[in-house]
């Protein structure tokens, strides 16, 4: 759609979550009779900390352009859910920033139902602090994702740097570590006031030595996708073709999945047991 076009899809998209909220909803008092349902314009105004006037000509499809501040807060005033979040951004012509405000992370039922039906393939989906969200059976047994490592529960990139039994699972070590790291780089500047962030970094670098060396060097970030290798304790060498995919409402979650060779499947389809629900983190 050209500007014109985004700038009227915008103002109807406004509307519409206007119309579908009411005072009660956003903790605003009913008041008087109101001749239409929703809420009215210098509310939204109000709770966004905006101009009544400047937000009706976003309404209006005005040759305006919002900053990404306004349009969080007019996405915090609407209620809006993450995919009306990111439809919001995109009509404003602005690219989906990170949450300002960390969220938990969680999915659906579908979601669950997918890394079910794709066992035996081993998929787990990190979320922005590379904290596992979710996996299925064949990932817990070829990455015992399910037994906790405290301080940092389940988050990847505390196990690889601080747990022996991750260690002596991945070959090529240092490789790995350094381009894992690369990557990390990259999340934790997304979210430079996510203290989690800080506490996660600072834990790491006073017990890993590795991860204190590597934190440093600021690689450029690569691809973590190709082939990988695992060593299992009982079923030996396990070697995947790995892909990662983003999903569309919540960029900073991905879904990571490893496809094995045919003789690693093999070995999967024999020790996974059947029917196995997909699992969830509790942290």
């Amino acid at each position: 759609m050209n500007d014109r076009e985004r700038r009227s899809a915008l103002g109807d998209f406004l509307r519409k979550q206007r119309s579908s909220l009411s005072p009660e909803d956003v903790g605003l008092p009913t008041g008087s009779r109101r001749r239409t349902a929703g809420l009215r314009r210098e509310e939204v105004a109000q709770l966004s900390n905006i101009g009544t006037s400047w937000y009706m000509w976003l309404e209006q499809g005005r040759d305006i352009r919002p900053s990404v501040q306004v349009l969080e807060s007019l996405a915090s005033a609407l209620k809006l859910n993450p995919n009306e979040r990111r439809h919001l951004f995109f009509l404003a012509g602005e690219s989906l920033p990170p949450y300002l405000s960390p969220h938990k992370e969680s999915i659906g039922s579908a979601f669950q139902r997918m890394l079910d039906d794709l066992t035996p393939n081993p998929v787990y989906i990190l979320g922005r602090r590379w904290d596992f969200v979710a996996w299925n059976d064949a990932a817990n047994e070829v990455f015992s994702i399910s037994s906790a490592s405290p301080p940092h529960e389940f988050n990847l990139i505390w196990r690889y740097f601080t747990d022996p039994v991750w260690k002596g699972r991945f070959k090529n070590f240092d490789q790995k570590a350094t381009g894992m790291i690369a990557e990390f780089h990259t999340a934790s500047a997304r979210y430079v006031e996510d203290s989690s962030f800080a506490e996660l970094i600072e834990d790491l670098k006073r017990i890993s030595p590795e991860f204190d060396r590597l934190w440093l060097q600021h690689e450029t970030p690569g691809s973590l996708e190709g082939f990988k290798e695992v060593e299992h304790p009982y079923m030996g060498l396990l070697e995947f073709d790995h892909i990662t995919l983003q999903i569309p409402n919540d960029p900073d979650m991905r879904v990571m999945i490893y496809m094995p060779l045919p003789a690693t499947r093999s070995k999967l389809e024999k020790y996974l047991p059947k029917g196995s629900p997909a699992k969830e983190s509790k942290g």
